[in-house]
């Protein structure tokens, strides 16, 4: 049977028409003669994300990222709608991870499979979305703080700055610069003094050997006489000294309870008050003698003087 050419028209119109449709949802993410399943997340910011971007897990490429609009619900967020090609199963408690892929800034998404009791996910399902804090994301974490820290340095620097130049006014400058001069001349002089205490040093360098050396000697001396009193025999010595003051210590006590001839005298009333009675007769026979010298020159004459107290 012979085919006409209008036939062989449309066959080719239907053709091509087939072949834009499968190329163009092939570029979308679609494959009309594939078993795929879409999922669905939300994210309140895909910066970075683009259509056809990989969808993986456990970092195998399962899918890509087919669509990527707002919800209907006017709130502003982001709605992914995911392609995966892959008949891996998890459980609708899986999520959808956005992550950054490397330095630059692109972004991916990973589904982080749940494997628990709940129910499979199914076509058209909605994942959880999460965000992975990115290298980028991490650095702005740790550099902020870091940054306001930084800032408040800076104001406490300005202020102590600010409160040093109160203080260092233009008279506290001149006493300043005076001080370190005046430094500065008590530096030159003690230098000078050095120089002058080095020179007198030199020229008496034999006199002070020599004053070490008899040092040295006579240091040498005293540690020979110690060594000779160390050998000595101090303890006899000591020990006799020690006999000897207990001795005169008995002595003392005997003395003191009038024991002996020197404690009778000492003790004995009876006889202190015949010694002073026999000072006061021989201090009044003195007396006599003075007065009446004549009296006892006689006494070689055997005439007998009478004896008048009272005479003058």
């Amino acid at each position: 049977m012979k085919i006409s050419r209008e036939i062989k028209t449309a066959i080719l119109v239907i053709t091509s028409l087939l072949l834009i449709i499968y190329l163009f949802n092939y570029l979308k993410g679609e494959n009309l003669f594939d078993s795929s399943r879409s999922f669905y997340t939300v994210y309140d910011n895909v910066e970075g994300l683009a259509p056809s971007t990989p969808v993986t897990i456990s970092g195998l490429v399962v899918g890509k990222v087919q669509e990527i609009s707002f919800t209907e619900d006017g709130s502003g967020k982001v709605k992914i709608k995911l392609l995966v090609n892959s008949e891996f199963e998890f459980s609708k408690n899986s999520k959808a991870q956005l992550y950054e892929t490397g330095l630059i800034g692109g972004k991916a998404i990973a589904i982080v499979p749940a494997f628990d009791s709940a129910e499979q996910a199914q076509n058209g399902d909605t994942l959880e979305g999460i965000v992975k804090a990115g290298l980028s994301e991490l650095v702005n974490q740790k550099l902020t703080p870091l940054q306001e820290k930084i800032e408040t340095m800076m104001v406490s620097a300005d202020l102590l700055l600010s409160n040093l130049n109160d203080v260092f006014d233009e008279k506290t400058k001149t006493n300043l610069k005076n001080s370190i001069a005046e430094l500065g001349t008590t530096i030159n002089s003690f230098k000078n003094t050095s120089n002058a205490l080095n020179a007198v040093i030199s020229d008496n360098k034999a006199k002070i050997d020599t004053s070490l050396q008899k040092f040295s000697e006579a240091s040498t001396s005293l540690a020979s006489i110690t060594e000779e009193m160390a050998q000595a025999n101090l303890g006899e010595t000591v020990k006799e000294l020690q006999g000897t003051l207990a001795s005169f210590k008995a002595v003392l006590s005997s003395i003191e309870k009038g024991e002996g001839t020197m404690g009778k005298l000492l003790k004995d009333e009876g006889l202190y008050n015949n010694l002073k009675g026999a000072t006061k007769e021989m201090e009044a026979l003195l007396k006599d003698i003075k007065l009446h010298p004549k009296r006892y020159f006689r006494i070689l004459s055997r005439k007998e003087i009478p004896y008048n107290e009272n005479e003058n």
